[in-house]
Formats: structure tokens, sequence, C-alpha cells
């Protein structure tokens, strides 16, 4: 049984560092909304011929570029998913009635530190919808594998299936479930596809600043935090092959995902350890970007 409860020790990058929005190409907008605006709950933003903003509360979180070429292409590194994080249970109650009457092809999970659900967009980009539950225990790992443990002591999977009905049972009768995410709601996570282990492990750890939670070598998945933070900033695995190489131009999947300094000061601090390592950083027009070693982009920011 896994006892090695894990204690995140303090990274580099400040515990209030945050997700931005994350930037996806798919192959048509409308075909897609029909899953990111009428599934999931976001509001569209902005719209143009060539992007689409979404979020909630006024707040970007997702932005689609349509025009791709071709859906997500297998056994490349990139996008697993990207996690809504909502502020209250019943929001993930809604987003689930709403996949349940819509028959949409779903996977309900129980994490014990989160309550979520799993599902994909027309082009295979990974969606998690994810409601945090901190009180009911923590993660634990050996450096093989992970599972949890429960706040009274008991082991937990840490991926059984989820009590939908007690989920759903946070919803009104006759409730109209057919209503947007609320302010509060944010980009929680991104998981992705790497080719490396060791080499993204290094890169989101001891270059861009997050703390090491866990590293799963039997079931080739890594995780980063945040001190205090329950579920991880980032993970990443090798599930696509070890040396999985990046999709081909004209692909569906992430052009970039965004993670927002507190200050200038923390920024200028994380570019200059990326530097330090010999990894490129560039400034273009639309900001600071970088790349973990398997291609995933990075756009580096602050909110100052």
């Amino acid at each position: 049984m896994l006892q090695n409860v894990i204690e995140t020790k303090p990274g580099l990058a400040p515990a209030d560092t945050t997700l931005g929005p994350v930037h996806l190409s798919v192959t048509d907008g409308d075909r897609t909304l029909a899953v990111w605006r009428d599934l999931v709950g976001l509001t569209v933003l902005d719209r143009t011929p060539t992007e689409i903003t979404l979020g909630a509360g006024g707040k970007p979180l997702l932005v689609l570029f349509p025009g791709a070429e071709r859906p997500v292409v297998p056994r490349t590194s990139g996008l697993y998913h990207v996690a809504i994080h909502v502020p209250e249970r019943a929001d993930l109650a809604r987003v689930l009635a709403r996949l349940f009457t819509a028959q949409f092809r779903n996977s309900p999970t129980d994490h014990l530190v989160t309550e979520t659900t799993y599902l994909w967009d027309p082009d295979g980009n990974g969606i998690e919808i994810t409601f945090e539950t901190p009180e009911r225990g923590r993660f634990v790992s050996d450096g093989q594998t992970y599972g949890a443990v429960t706040a009274d002591g008991r082991p937990h999977s840490g991926r059984d299936a989820l009590d939908v009905r007690s989920v759903l049972g946070e919803l009104e009768p006759n409730e109209d479930f057919n209503v947007p995410l609320p302010a509060g709601t944010r980009v929680g996570h991104v998981h992705v596809h790497v080719s490396d282990l060791d080499a993204a492990m290094v890169f989101y750890r001891d270059l861009i600043g997050f703390a090491e939670q866990f590293q799963a070598r039997r079931i080739q998945m890594g995780d980063v935090t945040l001190p205090g933070y329950v579920p991880h900033i980032v993970a990443f695995n090798t599930w696509n092959g070890v040396g999985a190489p990046q999709a081909p131009a004209g692909s569906a999947g992430l052009r970039h995902f965004q993670i927002d300094y507190p200050t200038a000061a923390d920024l200028k601090a994380a570019r200059a350890r990326l530097e330090g390592a010999g990894i490129a950083v560039s400034e273009t027009e639309s900001g600071l970007f970088t790349a973990d070693p398997a291609g995933n982009r990075i756009r580096l920011a602050s909110r100052a």
C-alpha cells in the first residue's frame, strides 16, 4: 500500500503563480463551439474569422484558432488535456447534466483531491472539468505510481469512478442547467504529452520554477505543483511514446499555454534560468515565448 504522503516543498516560482489562456488549433470553429460553449459552458467573449476567445465571468480562458488541416495527430507530443476548474460542486453537476442529456461521451472520475470528468472536443483536444476537494485527502506516491489517502487515513486509488448521483444531487428540482460557467472558473492545470519524463521535470521544476509533486515512473507520469495547491499546475506523461515527435504543421492541438508570474521580477528570473540553461526564449509581438524539451510552446507573462 502506498503510504508516502507527498509534502510539497517550495519551488522557485511564487505560490501565487497562475495559468493564463490556453490557445488551441481546431479544424472547424462552429463544430468546436458545440462542445466548448454548449456543453462545457464557456462564453464567447470575442470572435473574428481567425480566432474565437472564450471565458467565464468575462475572463478569457481559451482561444480557438479554426482552420487546422487535420485533427490531433496520435503518438505526438502536445496537449493531453486542459483542466477547467469550477468554483462550486453544482457547476460540475451542471456540466455533467448537459453531457448526459446530450449523450456525449465523458469519463467521470474521483481523484479524491478533485471530482472531475474528462471529454474531448471534435478534434481530439482533451478537456477536464474539475472541482477541487482538498478536505477529502492527499496524494501519495512511492516514485513508481501514485494513489491517495483519505483525511481519516484510508487508502484510495485516486482514480475511482465518480459518484455521479451524489454530484447531480447538488442540482435543484427542475433547475435550468443550461447556464454558462460562472466568474471564478479558471484554467487550473494543463497536462501535456512529452518525449522524456526527466527532461520535462527538469524544465518545469528547475527552470519554470514549479515544485515537484511526484514522478510515477511505472505509469510514465510526472507532476509539478505549487505549495498548498492540491492537484497539479502542470502534469506530463510519455503515454504517446518515449521520444514522441511534435505534431506536423497544420494539425489541431496545442498552440501554446500561458504561465502568469505575479511580478515582472519573477518573469525576469524565470527567463534568466531558462537562458542560463541554454533554452531559447523569444520576444514576439504576442509576448515572451519558450518551449519545453518536447516542443510544447509556453507564453511567459506577469500579471504586473
